[in-house]
């Protein structure tokens, strides 16, 4: 890039996208710019701009300000782990809610990864990358609950293989909107990028046959990956209003996963009209705002101080790569959701 990080726009420039206009003068990509702009980085006389589609004005100076460059490893951070199994090959951790697994953009450290890297200095397997060393697989930043890093590569290729083969046991406990119908099941669909936001996942549609036939990969690239997640209802809670007998307003689920995909388990349970209690991204907004009885009320109160998706990873089963034994790994309800659980028995 050269030096020039501001410019004054002419009488020819007015009107444009901002975010084309920078490019006209400077160095950097469309999207990198979008970026910037997005992250208050680019300023209109002094004053931040952050939407990338704003008109640019004539005889207005406009300033793009870099920030400092992120650090091209992730940093060792002594951050306290709950460590439920560990030997010289791998480490089961209890992951809390909040915690992100590895550094992606808006979360550079505070990760998994960065604590990993203090309590095991130099013993992770690289296979993942600078970015993900020893992480075969991951869960949601504000899900709870146990995973499996790997030491060397030998274990991380054999534990990765098990997940690949769905032969790695999974087994995650939630409190979702309704009841499953039926009370236990099985959900099999396509998960891709939803086509409106990038940060959400959604079910799609299987492209028929013929289409593929006659228009080839194109007509496939949408199709997204299976995904498979194994349900069953266990209690619920309150009763809905107007409802038939038996049908409650929440339902406490057990979800066995023979896949993993991106928010798998909240984009399924969605699908099937059960998302999940505090889940901002797939749940629908207005739930229990306005409520109509009194279960509904007292739900609605609990749901003020539960803060993520209520969905924790209980269980983990694998056969250890080295030594070729079973390992089972449960973990309780975390204290946030034990609460919630005891609030919801009260509807």
């Amino acid at each position: 890039m050269n030096d020039l990080t501001e410019m004054l726009a002419g009488e020819d420039d007015a009107g444009k996208r901002l975010d084309k206009y920078l490019t006209e003068w400077s160095d950097l990509s469309r999207s990198r710019l979008k970026a910037l702009i997005l992250g208050g980085h680019v300023r209109a006389n002094g004053v931040a701009i952050t939407n990338p589609s704003t008109k640019v004005k004539d005889e207005v100076e406009y300033t793009i300000n870099l920030p400092d460059p992120i650090a091209a490893e992730p940093i060792a951070q002594d951050i306290p782990l709950n460590v439920v199994f560990e030997d010289g090959h791998l480490i089961v951790i209890n992951k809390p809610a909040g915690m992100t697994v590895h550094p992606a953009v808006g979360n550079w450290d505070g990760t998994l990864v960065n604590a990993l890297l203090h309590h095991c200095k130099d013993s992770l397997s690289g296979i993942g990358g600078v970015l993900r060393p020893g992480i075969v697989h991951r869960i949601d930043k504000d899900t709870s609950g146990v995973l499996v890093v790997a030491k060397d590569d030998k274990t991380h290729i054999g534990l990765s293989e098990q997940f690949a083969a769905h032969t790695a046991e999974r087994t995650y406990i939630c409190f979702a909107r309704n009841a499953p119908s039926p009370r236990e099941g099985r959900i099999e669909t396509r998960i891709a990028r939803h086509p409106n936001d990038r940060k959400k996942m959604a079910v799609v549609k299987e492209v028929p046959a013929h289409i593929i036939t006659r228009f080839g990969s194109q007509a496939s690239s949408n199709k997204g990956k299976v995904a498979v997640t194994n349900y069953k209802y266990i209690t619920g809670y309150g009763q809905q209003k107007g409802g038939s007998i038996g049908t409650p307003l929440v339902s406490k689920i057990e979800c066995k996963l023979e896949t993993g995909r991106t928010h798998q388990i909240r984009v399924h349970l969605a699908h099937i009209n059960c998302t999940l209690l505090g889940d901002q991204t797939y749940g629908k907004t207005g739930a229990f705002k306005t409520a109509n009885s009194v279960s509904e009320t007292k739900l609605k109160n609990s749901l003020n101080n539960f803060r993520r998706q209520a969905l924790h990873a209980k269980s983990l089963g694998f056969i250890h790569p080295i030594t070729q034994k079973f390992l089972q790994f449960d973990s309780p309800l975390p204290e946030d959701m034990a609460i919630l659980e005891k609030q919801l028995c009260e509807l």
